[in-house]
């Protein structure tokens, strides 16, 4: 008991160390994000004496920020779009919502994304994908990218475990092949290489094949994730269904998938996260989404001195949705282990 009553005390004085510790380093960033900052929208010339961060910024080049270069006048658009879009997500992480009328939302929401970004049609004024940019393309590539991968891995999982030789032989191949790369790699040739092999007179967009890119490449890292999970379902489960005549597919479906996706959560969320953060490397094929516009933004040379507040907001934006994932990552599991504590 008095070993005990020692360890505590030590965790305690090595807690409030360590907290300490991080205070006194995260000192200085607050004084300079709050204490010092200059706040409000009073111009470039009350922050050449400030000791702390320009704030003013954010609120001057927020909407080329966020928007890109989209027309001012139809900004409510890309809002209301990308609002469609992270609303179909939210509801998609939520068990309650898993019926047909999920399925239904996810041909609409893109649709409507599609149709409000674009215009040309219900009066809307046409905008070219030219001028789309910002938060709202990092919300469509992380989206439609996550949406389309994960289906297509979990159909690359079940082929590499096919009994089929041919199946199999084309799941591993295009897994390895693709996971072989960076995705740096497979956007250059999306790019670059991909139209030079189409026919004369096909023009696919560069953001059309940059989606594709991403969609190709999460699916291979997902494939393997799904995979993982189902080789963890005992084979006396498969023997099971197929003692009592059930379907090779309603096998899967029905009973190898729920499971192996529940015993999978952790890593299938950490791939979504990743797909979100590399979303920006888009913005190498010269693509605006959010990091292309912070730096569009910089391009003005009254503001251009303060770069650190724009990275610095930039850097919120990513950090709020990665942690909303992680928060999700792990409701889904505590619901999991409750689901599993109650059989």
């Amino acid at each position: 008991m008095h070993n005990k009553t020692k360890v505590s005390v030590g965790n305690r004085l090595v807690t409030i160390l360590v907290v300490g510790v991080v205070a006194l380093a995260l000192y200085p960033l607050f004084r300079w994000a709050v204490l010092d900052a200059v706040w409000g929208n009073p111009g470039p010339d009350a922050c050449n004496n400030a000791s702390g961060a320009c704030w003013p910024v954010i609120s001057e080049k927020g909407a080329l920020i966020i928007f890109g270069r989209y027309p001012a006048a139809e900004l409510w658009r890309p809002a209301l779009a990308s609002a469609l879009l992270l609303g179909t997500a939210i509801a998609t992480a939520m068990p309650r919502f898993w019926n047909k009328a999920l399925l239904l939302t996810w041909i609409a929401a893109p649709l409507a994304f599609l149709t409000l970004m674009g215009g040309g049609v219900l009066g809307l004024p046409s905008v070219p994908s030219s001028q789309w940019g910002g938060l709202p393309i990092t919300i469509m590539l992380s989206v439609f990218g996550i949406g389309c991968a994960f289906p297509l891995g979990i159909l690359l999982a079940c082929g590499r475990l096919s009994s089929k030789p041919v199946i199999r032989w084309v799941a591993t191949s295009y897994i390895e092949a693709v996971r072989g790369v960076p995705l740096i790699t497979v956007l250059f040739m999306a790019t670059f290489i991909l139209p030079l092999l189409l026919p004369s007179g096909w023009n696919i967009s560069a953001m059309v094949r940059a989606q594709v890119a991403i969609i190709l490449f999460t699916a291979s890292y997902l494939a393997e994730i799904v995979r993982a999970g189902m080789q963890t379902v005992s084979k006396g489960q498969y023997e099971a269904c197929e003692a009592l005549g059930i379907s090779r597919f309603e096998t899967y479906v029905k009973v190898v998938l729920p499971q192996a996706l529940s015993m999978v959560i952790a890593p299938t969320i950490n791939t979504f996260v990743t797909v979100l953060k590399d979303t920006s490397l888009v913005a190498i094929v010269s693509i605006s989404e959010l990091l292309m516009t912070a730096r569009q933004a910089l391009a003005d040379p009254v503001w251009r001195t303060h770069f650190i507040e724009v990275y610095v907001f930039i850097a919120v934006i990513y950090f709020v949705f990665c942690f909303a994932m992680g928060k999700w990552s792990k409701t889904l599991e505590r619901a999991y282990i409750f689901s599993k504590g109650r059989e």
